[in-house]
């Protein structure tokens, strides 16, 4: 158990610390940075969907444990899907004026959510194993890096300073760690609990990539640049199908 708390941890702390990558893109030319987001874009999608369908789905779907586990995933998707309604409704009925401050503060309860939950599938995946856990933190870590990039371009949007927008930005990350260690605290008390987290965990993965990154890749109407997409897809894929190899 000591080895799942340190990898956990460890795994944990690094995701918090991409938070602070928007500070890097500050120098970057507006045209070089579209460039390179579209490139992770595409790349963490593959990883996010490899991972699930590689790593975490084979595992919590054997023998007696598929129908709840598919239960599990399902109503993830469904509470993702609710959740993200509830936040577009919100956003939605607001005043131009208002529009980029609650913009702001409805990304961040949002950015802290999804972190959270990222938190709760790689503590999850460790307590399953070493390889799932290792390939859950390091599918979170690729899709973190533009999800964060693009939250604080939000944030600085929305009126804040750079300092500001960093600072929250990394406070947000930070409930990550918190995610995971109430799911290593707690569950000692729940036989289902690494099961469960891990559908749930799934679920979200699967949401963020086919209901928010593919349908922002899909915009790209360009032959050559669609094929790139499809490239950098497939390596996002196939890492994760490398990391087979732990196991």
């Amino acid at each position: 158990m000591t080895d799942v708390w340190l990898y956990t941890l460890i795994s944990v702390v690094v995701v918090s610390l991409i938070s602070l990558v928007g500070i890097v893109t500050l120098g970057i030319k507006q045209e070089r940075l579209e460039r390179i987001l579209f490139y992770l874009i595409s790349f963490s999608a593959g990883a996010l969907l490899g991972d699930v369908f590689i790593h975490i789905l084979p595992e919590i779907m054997g023998g007696e444990r598929a129908l709840s586990s598919g239960i599990y995933v399902l109503a993830g998707i469904m509470l993702f899907f609710v959740l993200e309604r509830v936040l577009k409704w919100h956003h939605s009925h607001t005043s131009h004026d208002e529009e980029v401050h609650s913009m702001v503060y409805l990304t961040t309860v949002g950015d802290v959510l999804h972190n959270f939950l990222d938190g709760v599938a790689i503590a999850a995946a460790f307590l399953v194993s070493t390889p799932v856990g290792i390939a859950t933190a390091g599918a979170v870590i690729f899709h973190e890096i533009p999800q964060e990039i693009g939250q604080f371009a939000i944030l600085l949007h929305g009126g804040w300073s750079k300092r500001k927008a960093l600072l929250y930005n990394f406070f947000s990350a930070l409930t990550a760690i918190v995610g995971a260690v109430l799911v290593l605290l707690f569950s000692q008390s729940f036989t289902e609990a690494p099961t469960f987290l891990l559908g749930i965990g799934a679920a979200s993965f699967i949401y963020i990539a086919m209901a928010d990154l593919i349908p922002e890749l899909q915009k790209e109407q360009h032959t050559r640049r669609s094929v790139l997409q499809f490239i950098w897809m497939v390596a996002g894929i196939a890492v994760m199908a490398l990391l087979l190899i732990l196991e």
